[in-house]
């Protein structure tokens, strides 16, 4: 299945606009998020973990006690793609 492209600058920012938990440029999207317990974190690694294998996209994840820090960037597109959309968009479901 072939990837999507990576995201003009301007489609870009207009997508961040609907997305304000999330930072970043084109090459990548940037997002903390603090868990209530070191337990209620790593339970949130694995539901991003569930979407991120549906997908077949994965975010990198860096976990400090009770604190996540993702990253998505489709690295076969050079930067940002509609996948790190999507799966923005995703992880915001899932997460406080």
């Amino acid at each position: 299945m072939p990837r999507p492209p990576r995201l003009p600058d301007d489609e870009l920012a207009a997508a961040l606009a609907s997305l304000p938990r999330w930072s970043g440029d084109g090459d990548g999207l940037r997002r903390t998020v603090e868990l209530p317990s070191f337990r209620d974190a790593v339970a949130a690694i694995v539901a991003i973990a569930d979407v991120a294998e549906e997908m077949d996209h994965h975010p990198d994840v860096d976990l400090r006690w009770r604190t996540l820090h993702l990253t998505l960037v489709s690295h076969s597109a050079g930067g940002v793609s509609e996948l790190d959309l999507e799966l923005a968009r995703r992880i915001d479901a899932l997460l406080p």
